[in-house]
Order: structure tokens, then sequence, then C-alpha cells
């Protein structure tokens, strides 16, 4: 019997249209998952290794080669990168509200579908709860028509067929609510390495820039300074 209910045919006859639902809501989670699945793989990048990349370009004022590096780059840590380059002529300012935005522009891909795993994971167990209610209020009501007299086995097997919808929905939602905290974590981790990639960038073009317009001054400094002559040997 137990086998029987464990097949999706027994599973939607015991367990009444509420079942439907259940499993609408199982499809739903399911693909939320794998697109988050996909898009996490997606932007998996080495963020160290691109920021060394993009400060050698960097510091040679190559900064079409580093556009090209930002832009062959997946996720949206390189987005943001490329975003700090193609105005890399602002000052510090400026240029910190640019990367702000392109983080903030990031955030939302990063967080999509992540809520709707979290719906889930909530109303499932909510509407195997329901469903269980209203299976037990249904067994209740037979025993009540049968002017109360009603054997152990019917009484069990009604309130056993009552339960199936709660046992679906935990089914269903446990599973969801782990990949609601991973991907969580997940999104967190890259929204700092966005954060980490935007701060790198700033300093790395305003250091530049530095060295770009003091170096002509440097040079004009040294070059006014008197060569210093060696000191004669002292007569004996």
């Amino acid at each position: 019997m137990i086998l029987g209910l464990m097949e999706p045919s027994g599973l939607i006859e015991r367990g009444g249209p509420l079942v439907w639902i259940l499993l609408g809501l199982a499809f739903v989670g399911a693909v939320c998952v794998i697109e988050r699945l996909f898009f996490f793989h997606r932007a998996r990048i080495n963020v160290g290794d691109l920021l060394v990349g993009l400060a050698h370009h960097i510091r040679r004022r190559a900064f079409a080669e580093a556009l090209h590096e930002a832009a062959r780059a997946p996720g949206p840590v390189a987005r943001v990168t490329h975003a700090a380059l193609l105005r890399y002529y602002l000052p510090r300012q400026d240029l910190r509200d640019v990367v702000q935005e392109a983080g903030q522009l990031e955030v939302p891909h990063i967080e999509n579908n992540i809520r709707a795993i979290l719906g889930v994971a909530l109303l499932a167990p909510l509407v195997g709860m329901l469903g269980t209610m209203v299976g037990m209020v249904e067994t209740f009501q037979r025993v009540t028509e049968q002017g109360g007299f009603s054997g152990p086995g019917e009484l069990s097997g009604g309130v056993f067929t009552a339960l199936i919808t709660s046992v679906v929905g935990l089914t269903v939602a446990v599973p969801m609510y782990v990949f609601y905290l991973y991907f969580l974590g997940r999104a967190k981790r890259l929204v700092h390495r966005i954060e980490r990639a935007g701060i790198e960038m700033i300093n790395l073009i305003s250091d530049a820039r530095e060295e770009a317009e003091f170096a002509p001054f440097r040079g004009e400094v040294s070059a006014g300074q008197p060569v210093a002559k060696p000191a004669r040997d002292a007569a004996p």
C-alpha cells in the first residue's frame, strides 16, 4: 500500500486535487533552481586573476587592451570593471558613482528567482497542511453520516489519505529551502566580489592617472637640481 502511494498515480488518487498544486509548485521551483545553477556557473570567475591582468594594462595606460579583456570575461564582475574602464577619464568621485550604479544594475540579475524558490519553500507546507485539514474534515464528515459507527480501518485509512498532502508538501519544501540558502550565500559572495572589483578598479585608474600627471613634474624637478660634484681629495 505504501509503495503504491509513492507512485505519482497513487499520490494524485489518494491525495486529492491539492497534490496537483504541490506538483506545480515543485515544477516551478525546479525550473528556478536549474536557472540559478546555470547563472552562477556562468558568473564564476577568478576575480584576482582578472584584476591582475587589468592592472597590468592600466599601469601601461593601455585602456583599449583592458577594455577588450574585461569584455571577454563573463559575469557581472567583469561587466562592472568594463563600465569603470569606459569612464576612466572621470574624476575619482564620478568614477565611484559609475561603479556603484553598475553594481546596482547587476543586483537584480543576481537575486533573480531566489525569492521564487523561497516562495515555493514557504507555500508547499501550507498547501500540504491545508490538504490535511480538508481530508480530516471529509473523514469525520463520513463518520458522522454513518451515525458514528465506523471501523478503525476505515478511520485510519481516511487519516492516512489526509496526511499525504502534508508529506508531499514537506518533500517539496525541504530541498527548496536548502537551495534557497545555498543561492542566497552565493549571491552575497558575488555581490562582495563586485564591490571588491569596483574598489580595485577605482584605485588602479586613479593611481595610473596620478602617476601620469606627476611624472613630468618630477622630471622637471630632478632636471633642475644641480648635479653633485665629487669631492676632491685633500692635498697632502
